[in-house]
């Protein structure tokens, strides 16, 4: 998934909060995207809320050098960092009238205007309501996982191993 900028998948808040998180189905899968992210086999795009999400999170539940270590081990895997802009908040204002009524979240709309405004249709979240969000395509982590398996299952089967 590399390739310009615009091309780039967008990183949602819960990946690597399960991944760093306790037990739960999707720990593992995402610890998975993580490590892909880590090794350069991935490469993402997400903005500077994401940070905030994560900060906010873990400062609530006292864990704060966590929070500060996990922003900042995340800060230096992820490609590209968007700004939050007066633009994206002003069409977060008209994506949260059309969608919030609908049960999508104010801090995944602020993602999906950034997305939106940055020319970024894919988001690799386990929130299915980025689904109802128009010009967006979630990509759950256990499917991106399941394809990598498949992908890497048929490149055995064709080397003969």
């Amino acid at each position: 998934m590399t390739g310009s900028t615009e091309r780039l998948p967008f990183l949602d808040t819960n990946i690597p909060m399960y991944a760093a998180g306790r037990e739960h189905p999707y720990r593992e899968v995402c610890q998975w995207v993580m490590r892909q992210i880590a090794e350069g086999q991935l490469v993402v795009a997400t903005d500077t809320e994401v940070f905030q999400e994560i900060l906010h999170r873990y400062g609530l539940l006292g864990r704060y050098e966590e929070a500060a270590m996990l922003v900042t081990d995340l800060m230096m895997l992820v490609e590209r960092v968007y700004p939050v802009t007066v633009a994206d908040m002003q069409r977060a204002v008209d994506l949260f009238r059309r969608y919030a009524p609908q049960g999508v979240r104010s801090r995944d709309l602020i993602h999906a205007a950034v997305m939106l405004n940055n020319g970024l249709t894919d988001i690799i979240s386990t929130d299915r309501h980025f689904d109802l969000v128009e010009g967006i395509r979630r990509i759950d982590p256990l499917n991106l996982h399941q394809e990598a398996m498949k992908l890497l299952d048929e490149g055995s089967s064709k080397s003969g191993l």
